[in-house]
């Protein structure tokens, strides 16, 4: 059993440890994400996720199934929180299970780094001077960068 799913309620990775168990099993490598009260010397009090909900999870399934493939997996299973989090709670919990540590090890690293890069998951971090902004968001870094890349091109076109 392999899967990615979303939830506002709160995660507890030992029951998805639970899920995908048996007795092939001879590795079991876990990563929480949990909300922390700081970032870039900022104090953060809580985080709030938005998740377009289909892709993200047609593509955290992708993810998976890339993962039990490039690293011999047995099973791997993934959930993104979303909504309002409070310090300390668990954003996203993965679970990479395998015969063998290393392969367990390698797919809980790269489903990460892949979810955090692929899905289409914001986050806002708000801060305890009462503002708040979108922090760590790719496509949000994209777009910006593209639009800017438009602006200067606009903007040399007109001088010349």
């Amino acid at each position: 059993m392999s899967h990615f799913a979303l939830t506002t309620q709160p995660i507890h990775s030992h029951e998805l440890v639970q899920k995908v168990l048996s007795s092939a099993v001879g590795a079991v490598v876990t990563f929480e994400g949990r909300v922390r009260d700081h970032n870039f010397g900022r104090e953060v009090v809580a985080l709030e996720y938005e998740v377009y909900e289909e892709l993200a999870c047609s593509e955290g399934n992708r993810v998976l199934a890339e993962a039990i493939e490039r690293f011999g997996l047995l099973r791997a299973v993934a959930v993104h929180r979303y909504g309002h989090l409070g310090l300390q709670d668990v954003a996203v919990s993965v679970v990479a299970v395998a015969s063998h540590r290393d392969e367990a090890f390698s797919a809980c690293r790269f489903i990460i780094d892949e979810i955090k890069l692929r899905l289409p998951i914001w986050k806002r971090e708000h801060y305890a001077a009462g503002t708040h902004a979108w922090v760590d968001c790719p496509g949000c870094q994209r777009a910006m960068a593209k639009k800017n890349a438009s602006s200067k091109a606009v903007f040399s076109h007109v001088q010349e």
